[in-house]
């Protein structure tokens, strides 16, 4: 089938696609459609089975114009049946019991993943933690060892064999954990098993990512597993890049598209590429996509795939948000949980200090150069550090502070070009910059290998974000440390702050906001306590007069307050 921007569907309308038996479309009959009705409708646009596809062109190809440049059927994409290796299926049932023990409705204990399925559904496959037992392709195996992956994580032993399964998965992993991989290797076995791409088709298989630097770690994985694939093609659709290389690229054909929907979009409606071969869908860091307001983008893609296509959605976070995307265009998912997902990893030592503003870059300069005189005295590399601030001019203001007291620092933010942003990525993973300058681009879904050290010089606005910063250190089982700089305009997530240590050294759940409905919640529940607290400041103007206070302030009052309080009911009393 083929993709038809919204500013063609109105001439799209007039040609009529062909229909089967029940009066729907054979061209676009999206299997996520959940009841008897085949239209989706938004405030925007009207995908529907009659006037958003153009049937004559199933393997749409056009010039910026949108004239159609060919006209082939997309071939039908083929789900090889999955089996694990003959030593797995030959393990009776109490050795498999032996290996995965059950936890809850159908968890692994020791690997401390939660497993469930929709009801009345299939069984969600066994984990398995030896990629010699996945049955992969030779290649990917191969290329497996090259880079000395030697035992599945958790997330890889559990979704590896859903995803190689054709089933859909919704996937909650904590930072760290290898989710890359576990998508990326049945991404590409799923691809070798399909009919040759020829020039001016669309790829395969598309991975929707929130940034340009998020989605570059995950092309450099996907290249990694299929470098001994000489003809595989990936390619890399993000912005600030040339975009007429882009549409080189793609326009020759791929296997894989890693993209940041903005300008996958952007392609599509320029008619580079095409939706029409896409059988494998991935939604990384979906709730950071929402945050940043790309839903109508991802809706676009979802709602125009073909009909048989596999959606794997991986959230740090499952807001309410995520759920309702998650019901809407995933077929009876699997829902993989790895671990305590986005709480505030307990390899990670957390200090809270009190800074006013004016001096925060001193207090700053006074920790990073006593560090540097530490790694000298023992000879040893500056740790690895990342500092994240509020805005693009004061990361610059600081990278430039750091640099005149002789420390390797660079800035990262989205005001900086494409080169500018990869070249302080390159020299901070591989030398000589120690420490990045960062806004909250680098918060998500940044793998950088050994940061030792995360410093807040401005926190975030929510816990939701506080918690994905300082998950760039304590990663995959190390352990780092956390500073962060406060006023009192901070003195709510500060406490939130404060809670969510106490939690978890009690061992307790760690909750808070996640999701833009709950953070909206969150925000008028803080202008409540800042009602709550003007109100509160009239008591001290009360004398020995009996103090009337409503119930739902009661709760804040001071226990000298109280004492007054009672005082003057004891004066009446008399």
């Amino acid at each position: 089938m083929s993709y038809v921007p919204p500013h063609l569907r109105s001439s799209a309308a007039a040609t009529v696609a062909p229909t089967v038996g029940n009066g729907v479309s054979d061209q676009f009959h999206p299997k996520q459609v959940k009841s008897s009705s085949t239209k989706f409708t938004s405030a925007k646009n009207n995908y529907s089975t009659g006037n958003s596809i153009n049937s004559g062109n199933a393997g749409y190809r056009s010039s910026g114009s949108g004239v159609s440049t060919r006209n082939a059927v997309a071939p039908d994409p083929v789900f090889p049946q999955w089996k694990p290796s003959d030593r797995v299926l030959r393990l009776k049932p109490e050795q498999f019991m032996h290996e995965f023990l059950p936890k809850g409705s159908g968890g692994r204990l020791r690997l401390n993943v939660d497993v469930s399925v929709p009801p009345d559904s299939l069984h969600a496959p066994a984990p398995i933690e030896a990629f010699a037992d996945m049955n992969l392709h030779t290649s990917i195996m191969k290329d497996i060892a090259f880079h000395e992956y030697t035992t599945p994580t958790s997330i890889q032993a559990q979704a590896m064999p859903v995803a190689l399964s054709g089933r859909d998965l919704l996937g909650c992993a904590e930072t760290g954990s290898g989710k890359t991989a576990a998508f990326t290797i049945p991404m590409i076995q799923h691809c070798l098993a399909q009919p040759p791409i020829q020039r001016g088709d669309g790829p395969l298989a598309l991975v929707l990512a929130p940034t340009r630097e998020l989605a570059q770690q995950i092309e450099k994985e996907v290249k990694a597993f299929s470098r001994s694939l000489d003809s595989f093609k990936t390619a890399i659709v993000v912005g600030g890049t040339n975009m007429a290389e882009q549409r080189s690229e793609l326009r020759a054909g791929v296997h894989i598209v890693v993209a940041t929907p903005g300008r996958f979009i952007d392609h599509l409606q320029q008619g580079n590429t095409s939706l029409s071969r896409i059988s494998f869908v991935v939604l990384d860091e979906a709730d950071r996509m929402l945050d940043m307001g790309f839903e109508p983008q991802i809706r676009e893609v979802m709602q125009n795939l073909p009909q048989k296509h596999q959606t794997l959605l991986f959230s740090a976070t499952m807001p309410v948000e995520i759920e309702e995307l998650a019901q809407e265009y995933l077929t009876n998912p699997v829902r993989v949980k790895v671990g305590k997902v986005s709480s505030p990893t307990a390899n990670v030592s957390q200090i809270l200090e009190k800074v006013p503003e004016n001096e925060k870059i001193d207090r700053l300069l006074d920790i990073l150069v006593e560090a540097a005189a530490e790694s000298e005295r023992f000879d040893r590399p500056f740790p690895l550090t990342i500092v994240f601030v509020e805005r693009k001019s004061r990361c610059d203001e600081v990278a430039e502070a750091l640099t005149e007291q002789g420390l390797q620092a660079a800035a990262l933010h989205g005001g900086r070009s494409q080169s500018e942003r990869e070249a302080a990525l390159r020299d901070f993973r591989h030398g000589p910059t120690r420490i990045l300058v960062a806004t909250d681009v680098a918060s998500r879904g940044l793998d950088v290998t050994g940061v030792a050290h995360v410093i807040n010089l401005d926190l975030p606005k929510t816990m939701e974000d506080y918690v994905h910063r300082i998950g760039r250190t304590g990663r995959a089982g190390s352990t780092g440390q956390a500073t962060s700089f406060y006023t009192d305009r901070d003195v709510y997530l500060v406490a939130q702050i404060r809670k969510a240590i106490q939690d978890a050294d009690s061992g307790n759940t760690i909750s808070y906001a996640i999701g833009k409905s709950a953070r909206r919640k969150e925000k008028e529940a803080i202008a409540a306590q800042k009602e709550a607290k003007v109100e509160l400041s009239k008591l001290s103007l009360v004398g020995s007069t009996g103090i009337n206070v409503e119930d739902k302030y009661r709760h804040m009052i001071t226990p000298a307050v109280i004492r007054k309080e009672g005082a003057a009911d004891d004066a009446w009393d008399d």
